[in-house]
């Protein structure tokens, strides 16, 4: 999958904004602040229906417009050409198009044009809580099963649902439990099935996890993860499920005194290891940069062995802490890999004129003041 046009409107510090991408590396170099990050952001909103930098969209018109629009023109395996628009207006919400036909929900946009981001923030990955992790594996596995994502949601309305059962209702336990069970019942089909493909997402990405993690640290420590959640064997769909119903059952009188759901795969942690150490209480600061790297490229060549497409790879400004050996590393892989991918810098470095000039399959831009140049 590649994006060979994007245009902006009042996307940022993009007022009138459109450029015209290379096929395999495009590289967008310029000083801080100069609206590089803004444009692999609105391929992210192309690809995912929001911004990797912000939570709200109410921040992302440029200056004192109400609203912004994003357009690209993609092109792919599956689908020889498409077009998909994103529009933002003040008071009325977003809006996705496909080829101009407007999506029924955003979640249909997500896994169309698959992606792949690489920046600065992932470090929280490793060393926050594990909400942060829980938000990777979603996102990780959302792009690839439509039927995950499905479940998900529909997930988190039966919690909110159940939730309110367990705040509002005022009277005997007999009748909360009554009032309980139609959510129990939805709520232990929709976890089970979120927890096993967990699971199974999981085994199969370690694998990926380990090999980018000796490719980048060049270490002799094996990357390794666990996945914590309510059963320890997850192999069977109905065994968790019975188990599920047995929790909610055991912890009904816990959740009665605090009033929401605390069993379920909301809860789920994953852990990552370097050789017998955890990685969040005891990992070095380069550690766990060089670990959230190794997650994201594993992401790439796991979707690139999975998905019929090949992933779009977006880095925002990841050389700047690194050493020269691990940098020529990352580029070299990037380089073999055939997908497209865009790279934000604010230096040349470690980049040559001669991967630009001979070949038409990268392109050099440079970024000022939202105004965007092809330099090679």
């Amino acid at each position: 999958m590649r994006i060979n046009r994007l245009k902006l409107t009042h996307f940022r510090n993009h007022e009138e904004t459109e450029v015209r991408f290379a096929p395999h590396l495009n590289l967008i170099t310029g000083p801080n602040g100069a609206g590089k990050t803004n444009l692999i952001d609105a391929i992210h909103y192309l690809c995912m229906s929001r911004s990797f930098v912000t939570s709200s969209d109410q921040y992302v018109p440029h200056q004192d417009h109400k609203y912004f629009m994003v357009n690209g023109d993609f092109e792919g395996e599956i689908r020889a050409s498409f077009k998909v628009s994103c529009s933002y207006s003040r008071g009325e919400g977003k809006k996705i198009f496909v080829n101009d036909s407007p999506l029924d929900r955003l979640s249909d946009l997500i896994g169309m044009v698959p992606v792949v981001v690489l920046s600065p923030e992932d470090l929280k990955l490793t060393s926050e809580g594990p909400v942060e992790r829980r938000s990777f594996l979603d996102a990780l596995i959302s792009q690839i099963s439509p039927k995950y994502l499905r479940d998900l949601l529909r997930y988190r309305k039966i919690r909110k649902q159940r939730n309110r059962v367990l705040q509002e209702t005022r009277g005997p336990v007999s009748l909360v439990e009554s009032l309980l069970e139609p959510w129990n019942v939805q709520l232990v089909e929709t976890g089970s099935a979120i927890i096993v493909k967990r699971a199974e997402v999981l085994n199969q990405f370690k694998r990926y996890l380990a090999l980018q993690y000796r490719t980048i640290s060049g270490f002799n420590l094996e990357p390794s993860l666990t996945y914590q959640t309510i059963v320890d064997e997850r192999e069977s769909e109905d065994h968790v499920k019975t188990e599920f119903s047995r929790l909610l059952a055991e912890n009904f009188e816990k959740e009665l005194e605090r009033e929401q759901t605390i069993i379920g795969p909301h809860r789920d942690e994953i852990v990552f290891y370097l050789g017998d150490m955890e990685l969040r209480n005891y990992g070095s600061q380069g550690q766990h940069r060089l670990f959230s790297m190794a997650l994201k490229m594993a992401q790439l060549f796991y979707y690139s062995d999975e998905l019929d497409d090949l992933p779009i790879m977006l880095l925002d400004d990841v050389f700047g802490n690194l050493d020269q050996e691990k940098t020529d590393i990352i580029t070299e892989t990037l380089n073999r890999h055939k997908g497209q991918t865009f790279i934000t810098s604010a230096n040349d470095r470690p980049f040559s004129k001669e991967q630009f000039t001979e070949t038409d399959n990268n392109a050099w831009f440079t970024v000022s003041a939202g105004e965007v140049t092809r330099k090679f």
